[in-house]
């Protein structure tokens, strides 16, 4: 098999399955080969592709959000009150070891019985359920564009499940409720989405904000919190050095007072819910980027979220954090200002940034040269040689907490980096040669891997990989070596 010049374009196969998709199966190379761009829009084509259906039986005891927080409040206020019980338990018992009782006749002793081994806490069943959800999804995909998109989303708008119990239980809920519905739609309404949903009110701390010259302001003397505000326009929106200054951001926090999550008690409406709070928002009219929106209560917050949306920075922005996500730490300037236009002249259409990005000649043209994130090389792991144990994904987590990207945990509202010298460190590389053994090893029936190695990379392959996984000891080293070749590592 001919192998390309060093400094030919990349196979157009391995750039559809490895840049944008999640790595090719086996059959799923010849079934691209023919027209790899039109097999990426063909994705995009597919109604409600990005959802997670209840209507699958796998799915459907998947609660949403407001039932998964309802379940981690509940579970949250019984140890509360085990805990009391237990600190009240204890005098009493030392009380009555020293008070000298009555020696009785011995007893017969009865043997001892094994300790019940306790259920695990209902978030840590929620979120590995709604891991097993997403993981089914990225094994599943035909390109895996889509599901790509949707990383790139919950990256962008991330949560982390090391806030709180709350987030932990509702982080898979607010993928599929704020992120999966709009992927295809209008980036102002997933952002509107994201921003009034009740993991991301939690999250960034919009519960604790309140108006100074609220009814509740003036009542609690509490405060401003801007912690959502601020994210809003440094990553979500506008981007750092957009023109925002700090008068912006204190705007925008009394603008957002009131956005916040019901508590347990049903107060302000259905427990874990997102719900307005008049009494907390601040009144009057507010200043944001030189533009005054009048006092509106909910709608204040709503109609500044739409311009902040539509303003010709958030398009540079996202612009920017797509190239750099699906082609290279530097984006083509030009691929960049395509972009832009695309997103402003249509309204923020993902749809249609998607299938531009599908077109740029940038994209098919630059070296795969970004190392996989943790979670695209464990699913390009499973999708080669198999998903592994069924039904549990404690193994695919696993993977992911040694490698550094622990699912829905990234270490800040930036998200996790998507600069390919994160990922490349000597302790990463020999992690993940350790991940490839283990999951060579677990394929009963590995076949011939030279077969396996034209089935994933194709003619990419270089004469040094091939020649390694020819030379192999055996079927699973010549697997674990394909799933560490430099070729299966980029993309």
């Amino acid at each position: 098999m001919a192998i390309p010049a060093a400094n030919s374009p990349p196979d157009p196969v391995l750039v559809a399955f490895n840049r944008f998709g999640l790595g090719a199966r086996p059959g799923d190379r010849d079934r691209a080969a023919h027209d790899p761009r039109g097999y990426l829009k063909a994705e995009l084509r597919q109604p409600d592709i990005a959802l997670i259906s209840l209507d699958d039986p796998t799915y459907a005891s998947l609660p949403g959000s407001t039932p998964a927080i309802q379940a981690s409040m509940a579970a949250n206020f019984q140890r509360k009150l085990e805990r009391m019980a237990a600190a009240t338990a204890q005098p009493a018992m030392a009380s009555a070891q020293a008070t000298p009782e009555r020696v009785a006749p011995a007893q017969p002793v009865p043997p001892p019985t094994a300790p019940a081994k306790p259920a695990p806490p209902i978030e840590a069943t929620l979120f590995r359920a709604e891991a097993q959800a997403r993981l089914d999804k990225a094994f599943r995909a035909e390109a895996g564009f889509v599901e790509r998109l949707v990383y790139f989303w919950s990256n962008h708008f991330c949560v982390s499940v090391a806030k709180d119990n709350i987030v932990r239980a509702s982080a898979g809920a607010f993928e599929r409720e704020a992120i999966r519905p709009f992927v295809l739609g209008r980036f102002a309404d997933m952002l509107m989405a994201v921003e009034r949903h009740p993991a991301m009110l939690f999250y960034l701390d919009n519960q604790q904000s309140i108006g100074p010259e609220s009814r509740a302001g003036k009542n609690r003397r509490r405060g401003l919190n801007e912690n959502l505000a601020r994210e809003i326009m440094e990553l979500h929106t506008l981007g750092v050095g957009s023109g925002y200054t700090q008068a912006d951001v204190t705007s925008f926090a009394r603008i957002l007072t009131g956005w916040t999550m019901a508590g347990r008690e049903g107060r302000l409406g259905e427990p874990g819910s997102s719900v307005f709070n008049a009494n907390a928002h601040e009144p009057g009219d507010a200043v944001l980027l030189g533009k005054t929106y009048p006092a509106g209560g909910m709608g204040q917050a709503e109609a500044a979220l739409n311009d902040i949306a539509s303003h010709p920075a958030t398009a540079q922005h996202i612009a920017t954090e797509l190239a750099r996500h699906f082609i290279a730490d530097d984006p083509p300037p030009a691929a960049v200002a395509r972009l832009a236009k695309v997103f402003a002249k249509s309204d923020g259409n993902l749809r249609a940034l998607a299938a531009t990005l599908i077109d740029m000649p940038e994209a098919w043209s630059t070296p795969l040269a970004k190392m996989r994130s943790p979670f695209d090389y464990i699913a390009a792991i499973r999708r080669a040689a198999g998903p592994g144990p069924a039904n549990d994904p404690g193994q695919s987590l696993n993977w992911l907490n040694a490698l550094g990207e622990p699912l829905w945990q990234p270490p800040g509202p930036n998200g996790f980096s998507d600069q390919a010298d994160s990922w490349a460190s000597a302790e990463g590389m020999k992690i993940r040669l350790d991940i490839a053994w283990q999951a060579a090893r677990q394929v009963k029936d590995v076949g011939n891997p030279n077969d396996m190695l034209d089935a994933v990379i194709g003619p990419s392959a270089s004469p040094e990989t091939r020649q390694a996984v020819a030379r192999a000891e055996s079927k699973q080293q010549g697997l674990a070596l394909l799933l560490m070749a430099p070729e299966f590592q980029r993309r």
